[in-house]
């Protein structure tokens, strides 16, 4: 009897475990719609959409091209977090809902005129003219339907829309359209661009070649067909570039849901429903170039967004001679459907080629994918086979494949990172140092380097590659590989011209663009940390910003601020003696008062504007 009333008790938790979550997941369909309800909305974005090193988490409504356009509470609830910011989402506002769900509405021009007047006293009372609260359910509830902000251009907004986003109890953002809003209509299909098919490992080939290959699909009917012979060796995955289209409307959007097929047969499902900010980083790895959609699974990808989600879905192999048939489905969440039609045939890999050294092309070069090394030389008189010397041994290294009077050379390089490679006519030294193993707390150290790894830096294994090219800028790795978190570098003993204390680190991105990075001196190093691979830079910056008035009378201060280096940093306005709430519109460069009460500005106004290397403007005046 005791256990019987154990087990009901069991069943009635788990019974009311499931009904809480199930709550969670279901959409509820009476949430109102933000912008103009009940009527027809475009959007510039949708949920899922590929952006600059991450997925899209919301939607992108339209505003007609101008600001202040209101934007409504979907439902009850209260404000759970708000901010003032110049980047990111702007000013933003958080509300959570009953069931446990949160809505998000980002890039507003203003919050309305209660919840402003709260904030603006609340910056005031901290003296910041940047602000993120985390306030309890009783500092602001709002009512469904209620006016909480007007639609705008703010943080890195580029032009005037809402940012829109549901995210459920764990804080995971949710595509809004699963809940049943009618307010966009969608009745184009997605549109496909390339095609590309990639080796994914050393004994791989695409076409006889170790060599990711992209092909360009042609329209018959309502479906795409590879017409491109692929003839591959060993396993091989497919990269998609496709986008949707919505009518009415000329913006690019994403494609939530692909499905690689063979006949009746789901081989690989990705079904985008959800973004988990916690491993959001991710994302680089599902994507080659921020482009093609990988149709394969990525080692040490967590994202829970495929099916099945294990470690050979979705590879493709053929036996010599096989031809095998797949299709590939594109589908939007309105149920917009595009399909591709293609065939591979299996084919033998040749490992010891036969060698033409009647004709030579100059060029040779050693590139990386992942962990093969991929070693280019001209046809050799001297012989055909390489060595390879690593860990002291010395290793015989044919040529994968010799085409166009180039001999490619494939090393694996778990099997060791090579001192150096005798290509017969040359001796090459490869820049790989170290393996650093995914999830690791690790650290490696050099002449010029010490850089610590922590066990959330990585997204997969990596093979650190440091060029000093000169005593003022390192590269580790390039910029095309990703990091998760950060890594700490200490860069020994740099150059140094000028001031040292208004020396720092910049990165320098591929066009020469410098972003300032900073760094903290250690005697004659400088460290830093840094969330990207590529080139750093060290630069002097002595000039301090440019302060411009355009408006400073009893009823407001404007200011045009600009720094041409480092970057601002931050401001502070005083007017007799006391703190102002200063606004900024990085875009523009524009910063403007706002006051608390409306006392007219009297006496002395000073305003400091400091940059990211510690320079320092200031202004002043007397308003009578």
């Amino acid at each position: 009897m005791k256990s019987s009333k154990h087990l009901l008790f069991l069943l009635l938790f788990f019974s009311s475990f499931i009904q809480v979550n199930l709550r969670d997941e279901i959409p509820a369909p009476t949430y109102l719609f933000p912008v103009r309800p009940g009527e027809k909305n475009f959007l510039s974005g949708n949920f899922s959409e590929i952006r600059p090193n991450h997925f899209h988490s919301g939607i992108d409504v339209k505003i007609g091209g101008v600001n202040g356009e209101p934007i409504l509470a979907i439902e009850e609830g209260y404000i759970s977090r708000i901010k003032v910011s110049s980047f990111g989402y702007g000013n933003v506002i958080y509300l959570k809902h009953p069931n446990g769900q949160s809505s998000v509405y980002a890039h507003l021009d203003a919050f309305s005129p209660k919840i402003m007047d709260k904030m603006r006293r609340e910056m005031y009372e901290n003296r910041k003219n940047e602000l993120e609260l985390f306030p309890d359910p009783d500092w602001f509830p709002v009512k469904r339907g209620e006016i909480i902000g007007y639609g705008g251009n703010t943080g890195s907004s580029g032009g005037p829309h809402l940012h829109f986003e549901i995210r459920d109890s764990l804080d995971r953002a949710i595509d809004p359209f699963s809940f049943g809003f009618r307010e966009v209509v969608d009745n184009t299909p997605p549109v496909l661009y390339r095609v590309a098919v990639r080796p994914l490992d050393y004994e791989s080939r695409v076409n006889g070649k170790f060599q990711r290959q992209e092909f360009t699909p042609v329209m018959e009917g309502n479906r795409y067909l590879l017409r491109d012979q692929v003839k591959i060796s060993g396993n091989v995955g497919l990269e998609i570039y496709a986008i949707d289209r919505m009518e009415g409307v000329n913006n690019v959007f994403g494609i939530p849901i692909y499905e690689l097929m063979e006949g009746e047969k789901t081989l690989f499902r990705i079904n985008i429903d959800h973004i988990d900010f916690n491993i959001g980083r991710y994302f680089l790895t599902h994507t080659h170039q921020n482009r093609f959609t990988r149709l394969y699974p990525y080692n040490n990808n967590p994202l829970q967004i495929y099916e099945p989600n294990t470690g050979s879905a979705g590879i493709i192999s053929a036996n010599p001679g096989e031809r095998r048939q797949f299709r590939v489905n594109m589908r939007d969440y309105f149920g917009n459907v595009r399909s591709l039609d293609f065939r591979v045939e299996g084919e033998e890999i040749i490992h010891f080629p036969k060698t033409n050294t009647s004709s030579s092309v100059p060029g040779k070069g050693i590139t990386y994918d992942r962990e093969v090394m991929v070693i280019q030389s001209e046809v050799s008189y001297w012989g055909n086979v390489a060595k390879v010397f690593v860990n002291g041994y010395e290793m015989d290294l044919p040529p994968a494949y010799v085409a166009n009077g180039k001999r490619t050379y494939l090393w694996d390089l778990n099997f060791g990172i090579p001192d150096s490679v005798d290509l017969c006519n040359e001796m090459i030294k490869p820049n790989v140092l170290k393996k650093i193993p995914f999830g690791e707390e690790i650290s490696f150290a050099n002449a010029d380097v010490e850089i610590n790894f922590s066990e959330n830096s990585l997204l997969d294994d990596l093979f650190l590659k440091v060029e000093k090219k000169n005593n003022t800028s390192i590269t580790v790795n390039n910029s095309q590989e990703f990091l998760q978190g950060n890594i700490e570098v200490l860069w020994k003993s740099p150059e140094i011209f000028g001031d040292k204390s208004k020396v720092h680190v910049y990165f320098q991105a591929d066009n020469g663009r410098k972003s300032f990075i900073g760094g903290e001196w250690e005697s004659g190093h400088i460290r830093f940390q840094t969330r990207n691979f590529g080139t750093f830079v060290l630069d002097e910056d002595i000039i301090p910003p440019t302060i411009q008035a355009a408006r400073v009378n009893r009823e407001n201060l404007r200011f045009i601020i600009r720094d041409q280096k480092s970057g601002i940093k931050d401001f502070e306005a005083f007017v007799d003696g006391k703190w102002v709430l200063m606004r900024y519109e990085h875009k523009q460069n524009v910063i403007w008062s706002e006051k608390l009460d409306k006392q007219p500005f009297l006496g002395e106004v000073l305003l400091l504007v400091r940059d990211m290397a510690g320079n320092e403007s200031r202004f002043s005046t007397v308003i009578k």
